[in-house]
């Protein structure tokens, strides 16, 4: 798995040395002897490459001219995650129908900044975290834990059992976000623009909510919509 770009290089290297690897940096790129460094602290292989061959190796893909080889993302039993989200006083976010990774890749940078937020993913019908989504999160990956579980039903029951409330997220017909008192812990269940939630998964939701719009025919992504969530999820769990 490649890992492209100087600052998400940068950030593996500060937060999981181990999964690296190697590093290929352009000739002459200004931060080379930086890179190098930090590399040569883990004995990492660091190899420099021109210009032509970095195009080749990095495909259509900017890689700033910097990326490293690593290994495939790491996914957390979702026992372990429901745990360490109950310990660490985390929301759960639990992401249905969602199928494009630059959107996966926004909200787990998002989320990462954040902070105190773990993702919930379906095996099937949805991204996962590939190349993409590690160039979008831009380094947010090594702070958010992230499951695949079979299906979401049964882990947001789970989740229930644990403790949590749930809350989702529907077109029309919810409370603000804002106006709502959102009991914690909690977990949100985000959809995909072009379907939402699936019709059996609104059955767990404890509460409904709605970003309102000012002009009816507009719409937010799933990623920008998830940081109004979220960043009011971390707002009100701080006056809590």
């Amino acid at each position: 798995m490649k890992l492209f770009g100087k600052n998400p290089v940068l950030e593996r290297l500060k937060t999981n040395p181990q999964s690296i690897q190697g590093i290929y940096i352009e000739e002459s790129h200004p931060d080379a002897g930086y890179v190098r460094n930090k590399a040569k602290k883990w004995g990492i292989a660091v190899a420099f490459v021109p210009r032509s061959k970095m195009m080749k190796m990095t495909r259509t893909v900017n890689a700033q001219g910097v990326f490293a080889e690593v290994a495939d993302f790491g996914y957390v039993p979702y026992d372990d995650l429901l745990k360490e989200a109950l310990a660490k006083n985390q929301c759960l976010l639990f992401l249905d129908n969602l199928n494009d990774p630059q959107n996966l890749g926004a909200i787990i940078r998002s989320v990462a900044c954040l902070g105190g937020f773990a993702i919930v993913l379906p095996r099937h019908d949805s991204v996962e975290v590939t190349e993409a989504v590690l160039k979008v999160a831009s380094g947010g990956d090594n702070y958010v834990s992230v499951s695949k579980v079979s299906n979401l039903g049964p882990a947001i029951t789970a989740a229930k059992e644990a403790g949590f409330w749930i809350a989702g997220t529907v077109v029309e017909g919810g409370q603000a976000p804002w106006e709502a008192s959102l009991p914690f812990p909690l977990g949100i269940v985000m959809g995909s623009e072009q379907k939402g939630i699936r019709e059996i998964l609104l059955k767990h939701l404890d509460i409904r909510l709605t970003v309102p719009m000012s002009h009816p025919r507009l719409s937010l992504n799933v990623a920008q919509a998830t940081t109004i969530f979220c960043y009011e999820i971390i707002r009100q769990k701080a006056k809590k």
